[in-house]
């Protein structure tokens, strides 16, 4: 064994000092000034000892030309002028320059660590978001926008304003810019507050005062495929953490809104969270709305309006004590600037029962919800100063017939693969009543998607599925796939890729591609597209396409089912097989005169049993829209022959 150096040695202890932190750098560097005090002390008063009163004296003189340069001059003698000098520039080195920096350093260090957010907020009633994803911007532009409807959940909740604390895995400079550049937020953003940390670790959720929110919402998490920590894994990790926190300091759970990607893990999530939860099923959401859309071409544009921020008609929810003791008829000849859709009845065990296309004359108890669309939620509430519509008498909603099965299956090819393909497969086969042939196409390996759809349960052979392996960016294999047989392409946003834009690029190259084989096609298939980013949604100006942006959907789902709770089974109900359904219907199957406005249609339609929801023009307006949703009752329609009715009514 080599033996240790005394010089070692020392430099090993001040290493292990400095290592400790600003207040152990201040203590070394104060034994430094200490030590070069005493040592220039002695250096003057050995071969001067008439000069000073004693050694303290000297040492003192020593520490005045250490730390302040101004005392130079003052010193009488050749070997006084030269300690003199020596201790000043010492002092620049040790005192001036080291000290500056040790203090800057623990500066910058602290106002570092304050925004990273690792201090715990000392909120209440507030909202938190466990986790930043791609939809966490357009998410929080939702809470914003949602006026009227936050006015009642924070009246409901004792709260004067909305504060919003946001929980990212590094919370920083670059999610603040983010929110500052999303539409919607603008300058609130600096209303956000940001915290560091996993929603699965205890102190974490105790940095954003989970226990005190009126409201947390649960975004699913990406996760990298193949990974044995799924995003639902990462849910219910965390929803088992705040219950194990309300636990240990004996306080009530708060209300969570939590996103899963697959719903056979609901029951898991039920019996993790003893509280108030509502649970969107991500996947699940986004597969209907395709379906639907390939049911119903167009129909994406009436639910982009009504899924996303912005200008448009929401489904709104009221409490049924605004009307009670009305019937629906009633309600609605009150309300002239929303459109009555139905109610909500509380269920024998817990939940709601959803009774949309309701009977008119049904009187609205105290207990019950009024369902009801409108630009503006002030447009839900009885406006004493509108002149009252007459009442309409619809006629019990009849289900329509099942839709005969042609001799030709609808032709679905899918371009792309992510974690919602299973799903997607699985909500095709729910269609009983409908014949599909499904072509899913991929790079990856057959293998690899074989074992997802086994493991997810899928039966292809429900829907005449194929799994073909070829790549839709080389032109050969897409020209190969002959995509203008299809009836419908959908073309699939990977979650495969680095980052959305990633993913986004290779959709849109997958678009112009196909669009520029469809060019010499004789027949033209309906192609629906899924974007991840937001901001790419401006891109393809000009395109012919239905576009869905899975981030923006589902951020308006978890952001109005986080402030009024029973709109969860509405969505459900709009966007799933069977009970009521959105659909487009030929204005000759109904007896309407030639000048006839909206007031007339909602009779006319109503004498069907079913409920008039706007107009479907055949060509666009100024902004590129097709939908009229819920316009004005005095309107006249002014119908052309490609123009559609937008009607709700039971399947």
């Amino acid at each position: 064994m080599l033996p240790f150096r005394i010089v070692d040695r020392v430099k090993f202890v001040v290493e292990r000092q400095l290592v400790k932190g600003a207040g152990f750098q201040l203590l070394v560097v104060g034994g430094f000034i200490a030590l070069i005090s005493l040592v220039g002390g002695l250096l003057v008063v050995l071969p001067q000892a008439g000069e000073f009163e004693d050694a303290g004296a000297a040492v003192w003189w020593a520490f005045l030309r250490l730390t302040d340069p101004g005392y130079l001059g003052d010193d009488v003698g050749t070997w006084q002028r030269v300690v003199s000098t020596l201790l000043t520039i010492s002092g620049y080195v040790v005192f001036m320059g080291t000290l500056v920096a040790i203090l800057t350093r623990w500066l910058i260090a602290k106002m570092e660590e304050l925004e990273r957010g690792l201090t715990p907020v000392t909120l209440k009633n507030h909202i938190v978001v466990l986790g930043w994803t791609a939809q966490t911007p357009p998410l929080v532009a939702e809470l914003f926008g949602s006026s009227g409807r936050m006015a009642r959940f924070l009246e409901k909740h004792d709260a004067q304003r909305l504060r919003l604390v946001l929980l990212a895995e590094e919370a920083g400079a670059e999610q603040l810019h983010e929110l500052l550049s999303e539409p919607g937020v603008g300058r609130r953003a600096r209303e956000v507050i940001l915290r560091s940390g996993s929603a699965i670790q205890p102190e974490a959720l105790h940095r954003v005062a989970c226990l005190d929110a009126a409201a947390v919402i649960v975004p699913s998490q990406i996760h990298e495929a193949g990974s044995l920590v799924t995003s639902d894994v990462e849910t219910v990790k965390a929803l088992l953490s705040i219950a194990a926190q309300a636990r240990h300091f004996n306080a009530p759970v708060p209300y969570v809104v939590a996103e899963i990607q697959d719903m056979r893990k609901l029951p898991v999530v039920e019996r993790a969270y003893p509280g108030a939860v509502e649970v969107v099923a991500g996947d699940a959401t986004i597969s209907r709305l395709m379906v639907q859309n390939v049911l119903h071409p167009n129909l994406s544009e009436v639910y982009n309006e009504l899924l996303t921020a912005g200008e448009g008609n929401e489904v709104f929810v009221r409490g049924g004590e605004t009307a009670e003791g009305l019937t629906l008829s009633q309600v609605a000849s009150q309300r002239p600037h929303a459109v009555v859709l139905g109610l909500l009845h509380p269920a024998p065990g817990k939940g709601w029962q959803v009774n949309l296309l309701a009977d008119p004359g049904t009187v609205v108890r105290a207990e019950d919800r009024v369902v009801l669309l409108a630009r503006e939620y002030d447009h839900t509430a009885f406006d004493p100063k509108a002149l009252p519509m007459p009442e309409l008498v619809r006629e019990p909603a009849q289900s329509l017939p099942p839709v005969s099965s042609s001799s030709e299956p609808h032709r679905v090819l899918v371009l792309g693969w992510n974690r919602r393909v299973p799903t997607l497969a699985a909500e095709f086969a729910s269609y009983p009543q409908r014949d599909f042939e499904l072509d899913l196409v991929s790079a990856i390996p057959l293998e690899e998607r074989e074992r997802a759809m086994n493991r997810y349960g899928v039966n292809l052979a429900r829907v005449r599925g194929r799994l073909l392996e070829a790549d839709y960016m080389v032109e050969d294999d897409l020209r190969r796939l002959d995509p203008a047989g299809y009836d419908t392409v959908i073309l699939l946003s990977s979650d495969r890729l680095g980052s959305g834009e990633e993913a986004d690029a290779r959709a849109m190259v997958g678009y112009l591609q196909l669009e520029d084989v469809l060019a010499s096609a004789t027949r033209r298939p309906q192609v629906i597209m899924e974007l991840s980013d937001p901001d790419n949604r401006h891109l393809l100006y000009g395109h012919k396409s239905e576009m869905l942006i899975s981030p923006m959907i589902l951020s308006h789902v978890l952001a109005q089912v986080a402030l009024r709770r029973e709109l969860r089974v509405v969505l459900d109900e709009l966007f799933t097989v069977g009970g009521a359904e959105i659909q487009f219907r030929d204005p000759q199957d109904y007896p309407l005169p030639a000048s006839a406005d909206f007031q007339l249609l909602e009779k006319i339609v109503a004498d069907r049993g079913e409920i008039a929801l706007g107009v479907f023009r055949g060509r666009a307006d100024d902004r590129g829209r097709h939908v009229q949703m819920n316009p004005p009752r005095d309107t006249y329609l002014d119908l052309q022959p490609d123009d559609q009715l937008v009607v709700m009514c039971r399947t």
